[in-house]
């Protein structure tokens, strides 16, 4: 990223003005839940094979198109309102795996993300993330191995009836400090954001979340098995990952309601 165009003032504010633009609408957040062990792997695409696959314009950096995986776990998702009854009632999905794709857009000026999948571990999220948010939710079979504190990180995701899979291993010095990144940096860009686009059908809609800046640290990737990537998007054949990062998780994140976006 060109230092020249971002005001490192400004960048180190990014989770804060998040919060600020959450609470600028009533009734916000919607959910809280923690998003723990999570595992960044990033790629660079051709940037025009990608826009055939999102229905937003991309936010480029320096003219360079990304995509990345996130592996992480959710727990215990919970309304805003409603106390111990809401909680409950979300309670056979308030905690599972998720591997998201996420391709990075930006919308009449907003930066954010664009799922091209979420690949989750319970069935019965299906019933609320496409329907209410527009989200991509697919079920897989993830296997997560996200222990830091040993130095391990390996995961693999696989579906139903199908020979293809993704399969990931990591090196982490189990003594790294986690801190924000940089301000100005290209992980910054990668994973510091705070909404999401989304498109069902011709339906489109936007949520906003808000968290702390993620404690992260680098990490060495080994990419054990693409196929699943491949055989969904052509465009990974060529794909080459530029980096991963780790963050042992965040703890309260705050999601918002689905707004609908108007032409």
């Amino acid at each position: 990223m060109n230092p020249m165009l971002i005001n490192p003032a400004q960048s180190r504010e990014l989770s804060h003005a998040a919060r600020l633009r959450m609470f600028q609408v009533k009734g916000e957040p919607l959910f809280h839940n923690d998003w723990l062990r999570v595992v960044f792997i990033h790629y660079e695409v051709d940037p025009e094979a990608l826009q055939r696959e999102v229905p937003f314009p991309l936010d480029l950096d320096d003219g360079k198109a990304y995509l990345s995986l996130v592996a992480f776990t959710m727990r215990d998702m919970r309304p805003r309102l409603g106390g111990r009854l809401t909680a409950l009632l979300l309670k056979p999905i308030a905690t599972h795996k998720f591997l998201n794709v996420r391709a990075y857009v930006k919308h009449r000026g907003e930066t954010g993300i664009y799922f091209l999948v979420e690949w989750l571990s319970n069935p019965l999220s299906l019933l609320l993330g496409p329907r209410s948010f527009g989200l991509p939710y697919e079920c897989a079979r993830l296997q997560y191995h996200h222990r830091h504190e040993r130095g391990e990180l390996r995961g693999t995701v696989s579906m139903p009836g199908s020979p293809h899979r993704l399969a990931y291993a990591c090196k982490i010095n189990p003594q790294d400090e986690f801190q924000p990144c940089a301000a100005g940096s290209r992980e910054e860009f990668l994973i510091e954001r705070y909404t999401a686009f989304t498109q069902r059908n011709s339906r489109r809609r936007h949520f906003r979340i808000w968290h702390p800046p993620w404690p992260q640290a680098s990490l060495d990737v080994s990419m054990l098995d693409e196929s699943l990537l491949a055989a969904r998007w052509p465009m990974f054949r060529d794909a080459v990952v530029i980096g991963a990062n780790y963050s042992p998780g965040i703890r309260d994140v705050w999601m918002g309601r689905p707004h609908k976006i108007r032409a």
